[in-house]
C-alpha cells in the first residue's frame, strides 16, 4: 500500500507554549524571545539554561490514572493528547478501536519519580508507600495512553534516545501503508529530569550559557521538556509525511560518525522516498545540538547532499534539546513552517555568529527571513547515541 501519510492534527507543549499562537510568535521572532529559564531544579548548586515548559502551564492532575501511571512524562503526554483528543475520538469512531495504533519516542518515562524514590530509599530505609517501579518502564507511556484514549491496536514505544520522536513519526507510515492500521497517534515526550541533567553533564557536554549551534564557540547542549503527539492517516491533512530516512553508523556509543555518511543515508532515503531532489527543500531544521562532533558532522553532511543555499537552523536555543521528543518537536516546528504561512517565514538560527571555518559553510537564517512564498517541503534532522539517524520529508498539501 503506498497511500500518501498525512498529518491530520497535532498537540504539543514545549519552552513555546502550549498553543500555535505561542509556538509561531517565539519561531519567527526577530529578536531573540528568551524561551529558555534558568534554574537550579534538576542541577543542584548549579545553574543552568533549560526548556522548561512555562511558568504559567499546569500540567493535568492524574488521578484517574493507575498509581502507576502518574508521571510527570505521562502528564506531559496526556496535555498533548488532549489537544487532539476530539480527532482521535473520530477516527475511533469512524474506523474502530482496534484500527487505530499509537506509537511514542521516548526515554525518560518515570525517572523523576524513580529519583524521589531513591531519595526516600537513603533517607527513611524503605520506598514511599505506593511506589511502583512500573513508573520507570519505556512502554509506560504507551499503555497509559492507549488505555485512556481507547485505543487498541498496536502501542508501543521507540526508545532511540534523541532520534525516538522522528523514528516514531516513521512507524506510523509503516504501519499505515503496510494496512496493520487506519490512523497512528505517533509522536515523542520527555520530561525533565536530575538523570538526564547529570549524565549529559557528565558526558561534559552541558553548556551553562544558551547553546550556540555551529559556532566556533560552541561548548554543548541545553537540555529541555516537550511532548508533540500527531493524528496521521490517510485522510490529507494540513502536512503531509511525504518521505522518511533511518541508518545506523554504529560508530560510537556517544559521538557521531564524522564523515556524516549514515547522517547523508538517512536525509538522502527521506528524499528518495518522497520522491524530491535536493533543491526541491525550501528549509532543513537542523539536529544542531551546539556540540562541537554532532556541529561538525551535521554541517558536512547538509552541505555534502543540499548545498549551501538551502535555509537552515538549529530551533534548541528556543526549546532545549528534547531528547526523545525533539524529533517530534521539530516535526511540530516543520507544521508551523508549512501551515498558514504565506510568506514563508522561517525559524531564526539564534547563535553568536561567530563563524567556524573548520565547519563546512551553510545558509543561516537570520530574523526577518522569509521565501516571500509558501514553504512546500521542510527536511527535519534527527540524530542519537550509538549513531541512530532518521530524517523526515515534510511537505504542505
Amino acid at each position: 500500500m503506498t497511500a500518501p501519510v498525512y498529518l491530520q492534527a497535532m498537540g504539543v507543549l514545549s519552552a513555546l507554549g502550549a498553543d500555535d499562537g505561542a509556538m509561531r510568535a517565539a519561531l519567527f521572532a526577530t529578536h531573540y524571545p528568551d524561551t529558555l529559564q534558568h534554574s537550579q531544579r534538576y542541577s543542584a548548586q548549579r545553574t543552568l539554561p533549560l526548556g522548561m515548559l512555562p511558568a504559567h502551564l499546569a500540567l493535568p492532575c492524574l488521578d484517574f490514572a493507575a498509581p502507576s501511571q502518574r508521571s510527570r512524562n505521562n502528564a506531559l503526554a496526556w496535555a498533548a493528547a488532549q489537544q487532539i483528543a476530539p480527532q482521535v475520538q473520530a477516527a475511533i469512531a469512524q474506523f474502530g478501536a482496534h484500527r487505530v495504533a499509537l506509537v511514542i519516542g521516548t526515554s525518560t518515562a518515570g525517572v523523576e519519580e524513580g529519583e524521589a524514590a531513591a531519595r526516600d530509599l537513603r533517607q527513611h530505609g524503605q520506598f514511599p508507600a505506593g511506589f511502583d517501579y512500573a513508573l520507570q518502564e519505556m512502554g509506560n507511556v504507551a499503555s497509559f495512553l492507549a488505555q485512556q484514549l481507547g485505543i487498541t491496536g498496536p502501542a508501543h514505544v521507540i526508545s532511540t534516545a534523541c532520534s525516538s520522536g522522528a523514528k516514531a513519526l516513521a512507524s506510523a507510515g509503516r504501519l499505515l501503508r503496510s494496512g496493520m492500521a487506519d490512523v497512528v497517534i505517533a509522536g515523542g515526550v520527555d520530561a525533565l529530569c536530575s538523570f538526564t541533567v547529570a549524565g549529559f553533564s557528565a558526558l561534559e557536554s552541558v553548556s551553562a550559557q544558551r547553546c550556540n549551534p555551529l559556532s566556533r564557540h560552541r561548548d554543548g547542549i541545553n537540555l529541555g521538556e516537550a511532548a508533540a503527539l500527531f493524528v496521521v492517516g490517510r485522510t490529507p491533512g494540513p502536512v503531509r509525511l511525504a518521505g522518511w530516512g533511518e541508518s545506523q553508523d554504529a560508530h560510537h556509543m556517544s559521538a557521531p560518525d564524522p564523515s556524516g555518511r549514515g547522517a547523508m543515508q538517512a536525509m538522502a532515503q527521506a528524499l528518495a522516498r518522497a520522491g524530491v531532489q535536493a533543491g526541491d527543500v525550501d528549509y532543513v531544521n537542523l539536529h544542531g545540538t551546539a556540540t562541537p562532533h554532532n556541529d561538525a558532522m551535521e554541517s558536512l553532511a547538509v552541505h555534502t547532499l543540499l548545498g549551501t543555499e538551502v535555509p537552515v537552523s538549529s530551533t534548541k536555543p528556543l526549546t532545549g534539546h528534547t531528547l526523545a521528543a525533539a524529533g517530534a518537536l521539530e516535526a511540530a516546528v516543520a507544521w508551523q513552517v508549512l501551515v498558514d504561512n504565506p510568506q514563508g517565514c522561517l525559524p531564526v538560527h539564534w547563535w553568536d555568529g561567530a563563524v567556524d571555518p573548520a565547519l563546512a559553510p551553510l545558509r543561516w537564517v537570520t530574523p526577518g527571513m522569509a521565501l516571500g512564498r509558501p514553504a512546500k517541503k521542510v527536511l527535519s534532522n534527527s540524530f542519537a547515541f550509538g549513531g541512530s539517524n532518521a530524517a523526515l520529508l515534510l511537505a504542505a498539501e
